[in-house]
């Protein structure tokens, strides 16, 4: 197979009975996961384990194939975008479905921390296309990727938000560690985790947590979402010359050393019961 070939397993949607999520290679080096649990992508067990996780091992097999296939000038470069339903343009992902998550005491430290790390340590660009609102774990997950693409919320309004706050949930330590990995500024953490701050597409770029606004004005009939992933696709092109040189990963793994561990903890024996903080 050469580079230049999609391969005829493209479109491949997982899991294979009721699909959660499709992946897609449009272009040499690019490939795309559309997340379509429902109109609002919520993040399930089933999501994460059945579907993001293999989506994942099924674009770095490629990549590593394509690695030894291509002709010199071009062998490894990738990117992978990660992007909300496509027929819509109301959300990127609402996060976790509380219910089930609080119920399943191995969540967290099973299914969720392991999807975060391994998008923190992705050997390839990873640009997270947000295509609406962006809530709760659904930011964590758009945070855990290399670069943030978003609408400018002109045709439908888009937040993102870590609403946890506001709903009495608290939150995992590999969230934290991961926010203070990804923001610096002391007072923009305060705003999303302490406040529960929504941000606007434009304050979103103006504080850091995204990386460019997709334009999506104009009177045609077609949905924005398609106006954000052709802004990320061309982030894509820019940044997938990177990871050529096989050591992408490696260098992330070191530059979020300390969140990594963090990330790793047994989420079951890391947490402080409400009883215990009267003692602190």
């Amino acid at each position: 197979m050469s580079h230049s070939e999609s391969p005829s397993k493209y479109p491949l949607s997982l899991p294979s009975i009721v699909p959660l999520l499709t992946i897609t290679y449009p272009l040499d080096g690019l490939w795309i996961i559309e997340l379509h649990n429902g109109d609002d992508s919520r993040l399930t067990k089933p999501m994460i384990d059945d579907a993001l996780r293999p989506a994942l091992d099924v674009v770095e097999k490629h990549w590593n194939e394509n690695r030894h296939v291509v002709e010199k000038d071009s062998r490894g470069e990738g990117a992978l975008i990660i992007v909300g339903k496509r027929d819509q343009d109301k959300f990127f992902s609402n996060g976790f479905e509380y219910e089930s998550v609080k119920g399943n005491p191995a969540f967290f430290t099973e299914t969720a921390n392991p999807l975060l790390a391994r998008l923190l340590t992705f050997p390839i660009p990873t640009i997270a296309a947000i295509n609406g609102h962006c809530f709760a774990a659904g930011m964590m997950l758009a945070l855990a990727c290399d670069y943030r693409v978003m609408t400018d919320g002109s045709r439908k309004r888009a937040w993102v938000c870590m609403n946890e706050v506001h709903f009495g949930a608290p939150w995992p330590l590999s969230f934290t560690a991961i926010l203070n990995a990804k923001v610096s500024d002391p007072t923009v953490r305060r705003r999303i985790a302490l406040e529960g701050h929504r941000f606007t597409p434009s304050e979103a770029l103006t504080v850091g947590l995204v990386d460019r606004l997709a334009s999506c004005s104009g009177t045609g009939t077609e949905l924005g979402t398609e106006n954000v992933l052709t802004e990320a696709i061309k982030l894509a092109k820019e940044v997938s010359v990177l990871p050529k040189r096989g050591v992408w990963g490696t260098i992330k793994t070191f530059l979020y050393r300390d969140c990594l561990e963090d990330v790793g903890l047994d989420a079951r024996t890391h947490t402080i019961p409400p009883a215990a903080t009267a003692k602190l």
